[in-house]
């Protein structure tokens, strides 16, 4: 499977409280989360933000708090995936879980700016920046996982029969 979108730049400890903010844990309507995605750190994120967009970030995405709403806050809002120099092992395991894509790639950080459009092949793990040309090497995703993603997270996999 591959994307492409527009990216979404942030630098190092971006936590969960910024992603989506504490004050909106009183809900579980997901469309409701998105609203509210990133508002603390980029105001103007749900207004720009596209179906399939990438979010790029440095260091230790994901820390803090260890509640599934902030993957889910990001899927809902129509980002693709994300990549990072590293994540939050706890985010790490949410992401995976509700079915989003996230990518440890330090060089495609380095390189990658807002704005910029970017492909995603998660079969292979290859990353295409197109402002730059220039391409980065990721850990592909297993081919379990890739069914995984598909289905929409480990729930609707194990429901669709993954795991039997």
């Amino acid at each position: 499977m591959k994307v492409v979108g527009s990216t979404f730049r942030y630098g190092d400890n971006v936590d969960t409280d910024v992603i989506i903010p504490a004050r909106y844990l009183n809900t579980s309507n997901h469309a409701e989360l998105a609203l509210h995605c990133m508002e603390d750190i980029d105001a103007t994120f749900k207004d720009k933000v596209q179906r399939g967009d990438i979010i790029v970030a440095d260091a230790n995405f994901g820390c803090g708090s260890s509640r599934e709403h902030a993957p889910i806050a990001i899927k809902e809002s129509g980002v693709s995936c994300v990549i990072a120099r590293s994540f939050a092992r706890i985010f790490y395991r949410n992401s995976i879980n509700i079915g989003l894509p996230i990518l440890e790639c330090p060089e495609a950080c380095e390189d990658i700016k807002a704005g910029d459009r970017v492909t995603v092949d998660f079969a292979t793990g290859l990353i295409t920046n197109e402002r730059s040309g220039k391409s980065f090497q990721s850990e592909p995703f297993p081919p379990f996982m890739q069914e995984l993603m598909a289905q929409g997270g480990l729930a609707a996999y194990v429901a669709q029969g993954g795991l039997a």
